[in-house]
């Protein structure tokens, strides 16, 4: 598989997962997002870093 499809293929899965939240709890999704209206621009800051951290997390013990 080469580079670009294995990127093309992650950005699907990601796609996919988004995706899933809203259609199988769509109240759930409705008030985390008026939640995250609420943050300010540093907590959602935090907030976008720990999420990156972990998904790096992740991806780093997937791959060992």
């Amino acid at each position: 598989m080469s580079t670009m499809q294995q990127i093309l293929t992650a950005l699907a899965l990601y796609m996919i997962i988004e995706g899933m939240i809203p259609f199988v709890g769509p109240g759930f999704f409705r008030r985390n997002v008026v939640r995250l209206a609420q943050l300010d621009d540093n907590q959602l800051r935090v907030v976008g870093l720990m999420v990156m951290l972990t998904g790096v997390g992740l991806l780093y013990l997937i791959r060992l």
